[in-house]
């Protein structure tokens, strides 16, 4: 199904029975999130918020890995000391993209947002990997089924950061807070089976994508208006908070992109070398 504002083939969509797949199409690069990524994942959140019919959303990725994160190239630039909110050139790292009037995100915070907009559950299946960004991407599913083994880390502080895509309400609202906290400041990676016993992931599937698919075939069979009701009901503390944890998530990161810092966390990680931070 083409969908208006894809570039690059980067997600492909399809539709029967009420159900929509939408799957990130760059196995080659564990579906990595590049300039193109963003663009095409927020584009079709777009879509399907206005496809008529739907009444339940598979999100996931295609090949070993669910979505490792950005892409390698942008940490590169970072390292450099060259990457700014604003940039936009072929240099390799990813724009975060502007503010359109009326959102209360840009463009890589849209595209874990989205997913919560879309007026029907999403359900993401995750497999090999899911870090980052592509944790937080998951995050902003409605419902979240893992292989036992899949890794799962808010990685952001390892490379000097913080979780900037919405990571930050999605995660508190899924989490104790002091759970939050450990994940968030060790950036450690933790397996699926871990996640589900301290709630990052709703169930384990040996094939993720297979019970990803039954679920929404059974919600799908339920009354859809009584489904999008349910969705906007326990959406209501979630979204009170959003405007203003957002605005906060882009002034800190603004604060840490390109900061000595910053730089040094990621310079260290591809030197082969301990950090050496300043105080």
């Amino acid at each position: 199904m083409q969908i208006p504002g894809v570039v690059d083939d980067r997600v492909i969509l399809s539709f029967s029975d009420g159900v929509a797949e939408l799957r990130m199409n760059r196995a080659d690069k564990r579906n990595a999130l590049d300039n193109a990524m963003f663009t095409s994942l927020a584009a079709a959140g777009e879509f399907l918020k206005t496809l008529p019919g739907l009444r339940a959303v598979v999100l996931y990725g295609d090949g070993a890995s669910f979505c490792a994160g950005l892409d390698f190239g942008s940490f590169q630039v970072m390292a450099e000391g060259e990457f700014g909110q604003n940039n936009s050139d072929n240099s390799g790292a990813v724009n975060a993209g502007e503010q359109a009037d009326g959102r209360i995100t840009h463009l890589a915070q849209q595209v874990c947002w989205v997913w919560q907009e879309v007026p029907v559950p999403v359900i993401a299946a995750l497999q090999g990997h899911a870090l980052g960004g592509g944790m937080q991407i998951a995050l902003g599913a409605d419902i979240r089924i893992a292989h036992p083994d899949t890794q799962l880390s808010v990685r952001e502080v390892f490379w000097g950061l913080v979780p900037d895509m919405t990571g930050t309400l999605t995660l508190s609202h899924l989490v104790r807070a002091d759970v939050a906290k450990e994940l968030v400041f060790t950036a450690r990676v933790l397996a699926a089976r871990e996640g589900l016993d301290i709630g990052l992931v709703t169930k384990l599937a040996d094939d993720p994508l297979q019970a990803a698919r039954a679920m929404a075939q059974e919600i799908a069979s339920r009354s859809p208006h009584a489904v999008r009701g349910s969705k906007r009901l326990l959406n209501r503390a979630l979204m009170a908070r959003a405007a203003d944890q957002f605005a906060e998530e882009r002034k800190e990161i603004y604060q840490l992109i390109g900061s000595a810092n910053q730089a040094e966390a990621v310079g260290a990680y591809f030197q082969k070398r301990a950090p050496v931070f300043k105080d």
